[in-house]
């Protein structure tokens, strides 16, 4: 489910960035030769030319990319061969500058607009739901615990920043390089002062922060051992055979040494302690939900969830700016956290969620609209800057020193490939 996933996500997103270069190079009468899901690279799985058209469409064997390959521009493809002649009415490079410069653009502004349209109907079906930091305290890792942090930590600033959501406060801490965290601590309040050097240490330990849950009872299901056993909506669970717990996460291990048996939970009901006989199953637990607390939701109608899509797309911009600025700063070692397809599909839910395949879909478009405004020739924001630079110093690069950065951006995308599926191996074997 998860590859399945991965590959329907790559083919929209695919299909989307290369039709903002299509739509636009039709717009200014550019003749577009191919428009391909996926490299050929020499062979199609599927190619057809309708009649009357200039461009042939088809699904390549390399699930690596698509191309849209417009007459007279040096491209993925290498073709330089029509570029000896003279420059046709038709071509790429026989356009002005300005029409170029939407054509390379295409694709990213499809991409963002295609975040922002997703992320509306996100929010008008389902609402915006997040987890609120201001009422929540967390529950810490070896590293967050190395750093200084504690279980029912309530964190309050990184720095002079409040934090408001509760599952963006590892990547606020890593994305502000904050210096300093203050927190909340058994009614004190403390510093936590952060050393930088562990900033890639944080973009690699996923989950330092997790949910501190209190032990307290929404649900015990009819499926559970417990259904029947006395456990109230609620309860507060505060010691498992004798042993106290503050947090759902305490009792983990707890209930590992207790698998099939029966045991005593100790139970705050109102304003009363009670001792509840209950049954551990044998994957050692209880099976019963706990309340998440903190919980907020904000419902939208279609009107209003349109600037909210909006906000929430550009939001989401500028958070991967700051990743992006993370990774190529050497001293964070942040390109350590660089992943391929394989941690891709990670984020993927193992069974069909709609909510969150769409959710990762724009969260996808968005990283591959932003990643393809990177400066580097084979991007297109390479060509973006080329033709930017034209349209200041009005000097138009040749094609030939065109087609050798193409070639030198190829390599070094070729080398961030190789790092990226070196990360993700490297994590698999760890």
């Amino acid at each position: 489910m998860k590859v399945l996933q991965v590959i329907l996500a790559l083919s929209v997103l695919i299909l989307i960035h290369e039709l903002g270069h299509f739509v636009f190079a039709k717009m200014f009468k550019i003749r577009v030769e191919k428009f391909y899901l996926f490299f050929d690279a020499g062979f199609a799985l599927f190619r057809f030319k309708p009649r009357n058209s200039d461009t042939e469409y088809g699904i390549g064997w390399l699930p690596l990319g698509g191309y849209c390959k417009i007459s007279g521009m040096v491209d993925e493809s290498m073709d330089t061969e029509a570029l000896k002649s003279e420059p046709k009415p038709w071509e790429f490079r026989s356009k002005p500058a300005w029409q170029r410069l939407l054509v390379m653009s295409g694709g990213v502004l499809f991409n963002f607009i295609f975040a922002i349209l997703v992320y509306i109907g996100i929010m008008a079906h389902w609402g915006e739901t997040y987890i609120s930091n201001e009422e929540n305290s967390i529950y810490v890792n070896e590293l967050a615990y190395e750093m200084g942090f504690r279980n029912g930590d309530k964190i309050l600033k990184f720095d002079d920043y409040t934090p408001e959501r509760f599952e963006m406060l590892q990547a606020d801490m890593a994305r502000k390089t904050a210096e300093k965290a203050t927190v909340l601590r058994d009614g004190d309040t403390v510093n936590i002062y952060i050393d930088q050097k562990m900033i890639g240490d944080v973009l690699n330990s996923p989950g330092m922060f997790d949910l501190a849950i209190p032990f307290v009872v929404d649900t015990v299901p009819a499926t559970s051992p417990n259904y029947g056993a006395g456990l109230l909506k609620g309860d507060r669970i505060t010691a498992i055979d004798g042993h106290p717990i503050e947090f759902m996460q305490d009792s983990r291990t707890l209930l590992a040494d207790y698998k099939g048996r029966n045991i005593d939970v100790t139970v705050v009901r109102d304003t009363c302690t009670l001792q509840i006989p209950v049954q551990v199953d044998t994957s050692g637990r209880l099976g019963i939900y706990a309340s998440i607390p903190g919980i907020k939701t904000k419902d939208y109608t279609l009107q209003s969830a349109i600037p909210a899509g909006i906000r929430h797309t550009f939001s989401t911009i500028g958070g991967y700016i700051q990743d992006l600025k993370l990774v190529f700063t050497p001293s964070t070692e942040a390109y350590k956290s660089v992943g391929s397809f394989i941690a891709m599909g990670q984020i993927f839910p193992g069974s069909w969620d709609w909510y969150r395949f769409l959710n990762i879909l724009a969260l996808l478009s968005i990283m591959l609209g932003v990643m393809n405004l990177i400066p580097i020739p084979a991007l297109d924001g390479g060509h973006i800057v080329f033709t930017l630079y034209e349209m200041v110093t009005g000097r138009k690069p040749s094609d030939k020193f065109l087609a050798g950065a193409q070639i030198a951006g190829m390599i070094l995308l070729l080398g961030i490939m190789i790092l990226a599926f070196g990360n993700d191996i490297g994590r698999l074997l760890r």
